[in-house]
């Protein structure tokens, strides 16, 4: 009886559904939680989502500039005890005991001198300030280790030139180019040692982890030394999206984060591009994660842009605020999905957004990834109305596509995604009734 019960024992283990490893990384900027009405996010509106992650990410440190220590860049919201959000957030962990909850520093939110970031890499004393300051912080308030989210230089933007704009642009090429960082292989040096001595400090303290995350539009093959880090590091995130912003480029609308290279464009600005150099290097692809953004990014169309709205497209600059997030350029998913599907029809409205899939180039309406697998993103546009105002394009994720992109991360074999960031999923259900749409459709498409 005994080996026929343990001969049962083991053919249910090997038919029953495997657990996923993958990881989910959930990010959670606390600046959403001084935002107002329905975009407020507060510790407690995290709870429905923390059962989907493996991490969370609270976002975010900064470097004081005259003493490189990190500290945090809101005291009165972190550690004051009115709010104290460094201990509301690592007490999830009771709740949810499997959940790693690290602290992440820079993630282009540390706006003053950002040329630290550089000088920090170059001294060893400012690195030994850091790392000591960072560890006490972390240890101080309960979280399971450090996140670097380096805020390095940005490459530069493409420029839209004219013919003999372009000529010219080809002379000066010819002649070299002026990098946008003049100390990059000292800085890429000073990097690998802060990795490094994070990782030694840290090794002191019990089950700490390291990860850093790479943020849009920084040049991996750069900064990044890959067999000199990768094994020092317990993650790497790769935020591959913002390949286009309406900062970046203004007069442009295109995809923010096409996983593969749409017809005609650059060839490295892409989701695979940005993977491949990793794993090409000899990182583990199971520490990899893809970052995922929940939000789109938003031009304003003019009465020059194309009618048919397929990118890239003639704009404006950046699109109009949304009514939440109120910031140019950007709206979160469910500032997105409200415009499309508002169902108000009175007189005066602008028209709604339409919403395209774009999988394939000759098949411009098709749903899905193509047989070829070459998705491209999902955009939405209204034209401008007869005054030439009011026109707008985005480039944004939903669920449809966020599950694509965890199918692309489960073909790969990577380590798993990271949500950039959960308060601007759609966190209170105003879109369909169900709470963090894009997060949860990563999730299931992991399992």
């Amino acid at each position: 009886m005994r080996v026929l019960l343990a001969v049962l024992a083991a053919l249910a283990a090997a038919t029953a559904t495997p657990i996923s490893t993958s990881k989910v990384v959930c990010y959670y900027d606390s600046k959403s939680y001084v935002r107002e009405s329905q975009a407020r996010m507060l510790p407690l509106d995290l709870d429905p989502a923390l059962s989907f992650c493996t991490h969370l990410v609270y976002g975010f440190a900064g470097i004081q500039p005259d003493t490189y220590k990190m500290v945090s860049l809101n005291e009165n919201l972190d550690v004051d005890r009115n709010h104290a959000n460094y201990r509301a957030i690592t007490n999830f962990k009771t709740k949810y005991p499997g959940l790693k909850v690290l602290l992440s520093v820079g993630g282009d939110a540390d706006t003053e001198e950002p040329l630290k970031y550089n000088t920090l890499l170059e001294s060893p004393q400012a690195r030994t300030a850091f790392v000591n300051s960072g560890v006490l912080l972390a240890e101080q308030h309960g979280f399971d280790g450090i996140d670097l989210a380096w805020q390095f230089a940005r490459i530069k933007p493409k420029k839209i030139r004219s013919t003999w704009g372009s000529i010219w642009h080809g002379i000066k090429k010819t002649f070299g180019t002026t990098p946008v960082d003049d100390k990059e292989a000292e800085h890429r040096e000073g990097f690998t040692a802060l990795v490094r001595e994070m990782k030694q400090a840290l090794s002191l303290k019990p089950n700490m982890q390291l990860s850093i995350t790479v943020l849009p539009n920084v040049n991996a093959t750069i900064y990044y030394d890959v067999p000199a880090i990768i094994n020092l590091v317990d993650i790497v995130n790769v935020n591959a999206f913002d390949f286009n912003t309406p900062e970046r480029n203004p007069k442009e609308a295109d995809y923010v984060s096409p996983i593969y290279t749409p017809q005609s464009r650059n060839p490295l600005l892409n989701v695979e591009a940005a993977i491949n150099y990793w794993t090409q290097a000899g990182a583990p692809s199971g520490k990899i994660v893809l970052g995922i953004a929940t939000f789109g990014r938003t031009w304003k169309l003019d009465s020059d842009s194309e009618i048919s709205g397929v990118p890239p497209v003639h704009a404006d600059g950046p699109g109009e605020a949304g009514p939440y997030t109120k910031v140019e350029g950007i709206l979160s998913y469910p500032e997105v999905c409200a415009k499309l599907i508002n169902p108000n029809h009175q007189k005066g409205m602008r028209p709604h957004l339409r919403k395209v899939s774009d999988s394939n180039p000759k098949k411009q309406y098709d749903v899905g990834l193509t047989k070829d697998g070459d998705f491209f993103g999902t955009y939405a546009f209204r034209l401008p109305d007869d005054n030439g105002e009011g026109g707008m394009w985005v480039s944004y994720e939903d669920p449809d596509t966020a599950g694509q992109k965890a199918t692309y991360v489960k073909s790969k074999n990577l380590g798993g995604v990271s949500i950039w960031d959960l308060s601007m999923d759609d966190f209170r259900g105003l879109c369909t009734g169900d709470k963090y749409p894009i997060l949860r459709a990563t999730k299931f498409r992991l399992n």
